[in-house]
């Protein structure tokens, strides 16, 4: 390990565990001095994100988009958010050792060139999709709640998000924290009343929506996976793996799954149809719960989304961005607030269909980057990597390659889209999306082939 690599890794704290505090720097390594906190905090760290509307319109999308029955829906959900919890506790119990964000952690697998394609999507997805998405749905339920235009919410929900993305991870993580009580109590009373009032749907559902439902589901929970580290880095090195990984992915898998089946059972109540989305879905509820539930989308839709505009800036800085601030995250951070609000505004009047795209295209890239990361995460065991992060000459050319042949390939055969409807699925509907699926394998047997392959190449893996 080199001497400069290891000062940044045990230098004197200048962040520690100050909560009201701008995280200085970015990227570079958490010192040591810096390390607090318990593998615990991460069950409300990856739940709070989930506990809002955008998690309940997946279940929404399975039975009205898929024609799924309740039954079929609750499976689907199970298992692709099973598949996206299992990878995201492995990958965040990586991120202690090294004390750097996942994408930063990818350029051993990818190369430090190659990686800039993943942390491109990453942070596009992150601090601007998946923003734009959240500060949506945030922005209708504090409408339905308050009465007030539409617009205006907008503007307030986007604020508070950015600016607690603007402090950094330790009121990220205090956000989260105290948020949870709140959301939990919510929807919980929510979801007993919702699946007391459902009942049977008429859907038979059919192996095409079955997979197309799995896709999503997937494309939801593991969008997550690439922030995984963000939230564990902080944590001590003596902290346990086998406590990190079940904390950070059963937080993700328990909310995911709880409320994508309140989002299918919601279907079967009926009503009027509302141009307000969250108006629609709280209208079931007696009139307090109802005014709670709004609330709590509102600050479910923050808490997913201090976690985007943050990871987002992450991402970004791991392009190799050079800036000469101190508090150059931060200001990443308000430059993708600045760019998702203007695409939520544009998106206020489209909540159904883009987001089924967006949530199937999210599953596009990560099938194939998980495929690589994984099978490199198997090969490196027990090895010492931390120089190749920062060394901008590390090149791995069989991760980008491997990464570039899954996309293009389960893109080009599998893809199901409005836009692009792919062989297979045009020849044969029933097999409904298979693209997530396909990128990951056909990723992670590449890798693998060529990795087994190279000659005259120390093995990744340290005897």
């Amino acid at each position: 390990m080199s001497v400069a690599y290891r000062l940044r890794m045990t230098s004197e704290p200048r962040y520690g565990d100050k909560v009201v505090a701008v995280e200085p720097g970015g990227i570079e390594p958490v010192a040591d001095a810096d390390r607090h906190g318990t593998p615990r905090q991460l069950a409300w760290t990856w739940a709070s994100p989930n506990l809002e509307f955008a998690t309940v319109f997946v279940g929404v999308l399975a039975v009205t988009a898929f024609g799924l029955s309740f039954t079929q829906a609750a499976l689907a959900a199970v298992i692709g958010n099973g598949l996206g919890a299992v990878a995201h506790g492995v990958l965040s119990a990586r991120g202690p050792r090294y004390g750097v964000p996942q994408m930063v952690l990818g350029r051993a697998a990818f190369g430090y060139r190659g990686n800039l394609l993943p942390a491109a999507l990453m942070s596009v997805m992150a601090g601007v999709g998946w923003f734009a998405v959240n500060s949506v749905s945030g922005a209708f339920a504090l409408a339905s709640l308050t009465g007030w235009p539409t617009v205006s919410c907008l503007v307030l929900v986007v604020a508070l998000q950015i600016v607690i993305a603007f402090f950094g991870h330790n009121l990220v993580q205090a956000y989260e924290r105290y948020v949870f009580v709140v959301l939990a109590v919510v929807f919980a009373a929510a979801s007993v009343v919702i699946f007391a009032k459902s009942g049977p749907t008429a859907n038979t559902g059919s192996g095409g929506g079955f997979l197309l439902a799995v896709g999503t589901a997937f494309g939801y929970t593991a969008g997550w996976n690439p922030y995984a580290a963000d939230y564990t880095r902080y944590l001590p090195k003596t902290a346990s793996k086998r406590a990190i990984g079940l904390h950070a992915g059963g937080g993700l898998f328990v909310s995911t799954t709880l409320l994508m089946l309140v989002g299918a059972a919601s279907t079967t109540l009926g009503g009027a149809a509302d141009a307000n989305p969250a108006t629609a879905f709280t209208g079931h509820l007696p009139g307090f719960l109802a005014a709670a539930t709004l609330l709590a989308i509102t600050l479910g839709a923050v808490a997913a989304n201090v976690l985007n505009v943050y990871s987002g800036a992450l991402a970004f800085l791991a392009l190799g961005v050079r800036l000469p601030l101190a508090w150059r995250r931060a200001a990443v951070a308000l430059a993708f607030g600045a760019i998702g609000f203007v695409l939520a505004w544009f998106g206020l009047a489209d909540a159904g269909q883009a987001y089924e795209n967006f949530l199937l295209v999210i599953a596009y890239w990560i099938g194939p980057w998980l495929g690589v990361l994984l099978v490199d995460h198997h090969l490196r065991r027990g090895s010492e990597f931390g120089e190749l992060l920062a060394d901008r000459a590390h090149r791995n050319v069989a991760g980008f390659t491997a990464f570039a042949a899954g996309l293009v390939v389960s893109v080009g055969l599998f893809a199901n889209q409005a836009l692009y409807t792919a062989p297979i699925p045009k020849a044969v509907p029933a097999v409904g999306d298979l693209t997530f699926a396909a990128g990951f394998v056909l990723a992670a047997a590449t890798y693998w082939g060529l990795r087994r392959q190279r000659t005259g190449v120390p093995p990744l893996r340290q005897p």
